[in-house]
């Protein structure tokens, strides 16, 4: 933080000026923590990593929040000043519902891209609310790639070839790089979901805060490492993000601790609660930071996409991670 600056002397004012309260008042913590990230964060922009950023989200166990978190973390990112792509490689489209992304049935979209070797620029779509925040939707088609897929040359490599075809594009059509891009995959591990694992640098795993939280975490970390060894040996999972957090709740609570315990470098500070306003959004095709921007929910997205950019522009400081970018990204 720049101490000198008055933009951040008046926001740590602000922080300093809340009550404080106890852990024993669950509530009022999440008043005050509501109200630190509203003066942190509001008109903050984020730090643009040094190239670009391609974050896979995965967990084989459904249910965790991997939609959620992709076009939420992709928003807020795209709110904060960055530029964002998100590519639903999902057959269910839910993370083009909520972007407000059209995704009927005949438009042009993901499926064409793997199966028919469409230039992804003819089928990305710019979304309505943000106008950084760009997405390849997924249509029905898609549920029928699995199978179509098998028999294709160079199959799990497909959608690689297709985003580095289309970051080449862009910057020969002079558009803006891409800070980030984020792939929404399916619970199964199929080919599209390996071919998510290949476009990937990074693996970013939702964990609910809740009952066998970490069931099946071990075997996708064994697929991880299969992919590693045969098919994108730069991948790695960089980021851990606890979902649907009840700080009121004993079990919650302790399946934090114990992700933190297992997982203490990946794991991200910020836990993003269970929210109403999180699950409401999608049915008005948008994300909770363009449908309840001071909510809890949109708060908690905001912050934990803060932590992402500030530790992909920290690790651009460290010699080594120079190097490893340098070879890993474009």
């Amino acid at each position: 933080m720049n101490e000198t600056d008055p933009d951040e002397r008046r926001r740590a004012a602000l922080v300093e000026s809340l009550p404080s309260v106890s852990d024993d008042t669950p509530l009022m913590a999440e008043l005050k923590q509501d109200a630190r990230r509203r003066i942190e964060l509001r008109g903050r922009r984020f730090p643009s990593p040094p190239s670009t950023r391609i974050i896979t989200v995965a967990n084989q166990k459904g249910g965790v929040g991997k939609t959620t978190t992709t076009v939420n973390l992709a928003a807020a990112l795209a709110q904060s000043g960055l530029n964002v792509l998100v590519l639903d490689n999902d057959p269910q489209g839910n993370a083009s519902t909520a972007l407000g992304i059209e995704h009927r049935s005949g438009t042009p979209s993901i499926y064409e891209v793997l199966v028919e070797s469409k230039p992804m620029h003819e089928a990305v779509q710019v979304c309505p609310d943000i106008p950084t925040l760009w997405c390849l939707p997924a249509t029905i088609d898609l549920s029928g790639a699995e199978i179509e897929l098998v028999s294709m040359v160079a199959r799990e490599t497909r959608l690689r070839v297709a985003l580095d075809a289309y970051l080449e594009w862009r910057d020969a059509n002079g558009l803006a790089r891409l800070d980030y891009v984020f792939v929404d995959c399916p619970p199964s591990l199929g080919l599209l979901t390996v071919n998510a694992f290949v476009v990937g640098r990074e693996v970013l795993i939702p964990i609910q805060c809740e009952y066998y939280a970490l069931e099946g975490l071990s075997q996708l970390l064994k697929t991880i490492e299969l992919i590693q060894a045969h098919l994108n040996q730069g991948l790695h999972v960089s980021t851990i993000l606890l979902t649907m957090y009840d700080a009121r709740t004993n079990l919650a609570q302790q399946v934090a601790q114990e992700v933190r315990t297992h997982f203490p470098e990946r794991t991200l500070r910020t836990t993003v609660p269970r929210s109403v306003r999180i699950s409401e959004a999608p049915s008005y095709g948008q994300t909770v930071i363009t449908y309840d921007a001071g909510s809890s929910g949109a708060l908690a997205y905001l912050e934990a996409a803060r932590e992402l950019a500030d530790r992909g522009a920290a690790a651009a400081t460290a010699p080594q991670d120079a190097t490893h970018h340098g070879q890993e990204e474009r």
